[in-house]
């Protein structure tokens, strides 16, 4: 089975941003302070071009720096003896190399790493012919499960609440994800 996986907020951890927001604009956010995905919104004192600027200075220290989700490792490790492990990520391609470095440096293993510079991953999907989809963005999981009829993983963050169509399913962790994912092989085994 081909999985497709998102990197940052899915296999990195998804308050790892936060740190240097706070850091750099003065504040105290946490994880539950951040109720959408656009992260201006959360700080409406800054202007969102200064956060854009900000943020495009600072993204490959950050992408550098970003730990492991809980458990990401441990299931990434199970899963890639019987999976394909295709990461698709709206990074920009410049940061092909550090992406790399990154899984090479936590030991996670990829078949794949796709950046498409963009949160559209609708075309990385259908050309790598993905079976199941991991995510953390509500809108993206909402576009590849509509569009291609994948089934797609949510990983729940305070960002991404809105209500979603059923072949959205909404997890707590990598343990679920892995007991997801044996469930869908087992029915699309079943269908053989």
């Amino acid at each position: 089975m081909r999985l497709g996986i998102d990197i940052d907020g899915t296999v990195t951890c998804p308050s790892s941003l936060i740190p240097y927001i706070n850091r750099a604009f003065n504040s105290r956010l946490t994880l539950d302070d951040i109720k959408e995905y656009d992260l201006t919104k959360a700080l409406p004192e800054v202007h969102p071009q200064t956060f854009s600027d900000w943020f495009e200075s600072s993204e490959a220290e950050i992408y550098e720096a970003s730990p492991m989700n809980e458990q990401a490792d441990t299931v990434l490790k199970d899963l890639q003896s019987s999976h394909e492990l295709i990461y698709i990520s709206a990074r920009g391609t410049e940061h092909h190399h550090l992406t790399k470095e990154w899984f090479y440096r936590h030991n996670i293993h990829f078949d794949k790493i796709v950046l498409t510079g963009s949160h559209d991953k609708l075309t990385a999907v259908k050309d790598h012919h993905i079976d199941l989809f991991l995510e953390d963005k509500h809108d993206n999981a909402v576009d590849i499960h509509e569009d291609t009829g994948i089934p797609v993983l949510l990983f729940d963050a305070p960002y991404n609440r809105a209500p979603h169509p059923e072949g959205v399913i909404r997890i707590s962790s990598w343990h679920e994800a892995k007991m997801y994912i044996q469930q869908f092989e087992k029915k699309l085994s079943s269908q053989k």
